[in-house]
């Protein structure tokens, strides 16, 4: 039970087969109580009665500052604090640079990297007291420039990211406060649930050293990972998910 006790919250966790909901899952099981943020409200909540016990579903837009402060301040009145807070909810579009429209930059940014500085704004005040762990979604795209359904606006969101978690992590480092990004290759979800052929699925196997593509599972053993007191000394990182589909230095 690595997460005995604690109380976390996981942003974009409603997806059936999504991260966000396989991570709510996993901590559940390892004895969190966990918050699902999304934006469909009813939807948060099914998702968090799937879970079982007394885990809560609330309405939350990340791109909304008074929406986000709103949930920390339910989240902390239910709970009573705050130890780990995942930024996970994310969007993406598969687009050339050319095609771009602003409309299209700003949805990608507001959601991918305007969400997690506003969500980290209000829930970091409910966390300073007593520590704890935020953990960011980047992804493999903002290493490699670009990928397989994400536009360059996603790859610059998911950098921008990697920056972002590194400052905080600078900045609350004396609150007790670790931030570290997780960096997923392929995964698996409703995202790239009929997308992928198999053609394309056989293709973009041939260049990942553990030969398969990741599942939500795979992620969310990170984020537990980072979440649990066994990370208790690491901060500012980047942990890679991706079964080698990008090996740097």
């Amino acid at each position: 039970m690595l997460l005995k006790g604690k109380a976390v919250v996981i942003s974009g966790a409603a997806s059936p087969r999504g991260i966000g909901r396989s991570t709510a899952k996993l901590m559940a099981e390892h004895g969190a109580r966990v918050a699902i943020l999304d934006l469909d409200e009813g939807q948060a909540r099914d998702a968090a009665a799937s879970l079982g016990g007394d885990h809560i579903g609330l309405a939350c837009n990340v791109a909304d500052l008074a929406a986000c402060k709103t949930a920390a301040a339910q989240v902390t009145e239910i709970f009573g604090k705050v130890d780990v807070l995942c930024n996970n909810a994310g969007i993406t579009q598969p687009v050339k640079t050319l095609e771009i429209s602003p409309g299209d930059w700003d949805r990608i940014l507001d959601v991918n990297l305007r969400g997690v500085l506003y969500l980290s704004q209000a829930f970091i005040p409910h966390m300073r007291q007593n520590g704890g762990s935020i953990i960011c979604m980047s992804s493999v795209s903002a290493q490699r420039g670009g990928g397989i359904f994400g536009g360059p606006h996603y790859s610059a969101a998911k950098a921008g990211v990697l920056g972002l978690a590194k400052a905080m992590a600078r900045e609350f480092g004396p609150d007790r406060i670790r931030v570290n990004c997780v960096t997923p290759g392929l995964i698996q979800t409703d995202i790239t649930g009929g997308k992928l052929t198999e053609a394309m699925r056989a293709d973009i196997i041939k260049g990942i050293p553990l030969s398969r593509l990741g599942d939500a599972r795979d992620v969310a053993g990170a984020y537990l990972f980072l979440a649990s007191d066994l990370a208790s000394y690491i901060t500012g990182a980047v942990i890679d998910v991706n079964g080698g589909m990008l090996i740097h230095g």
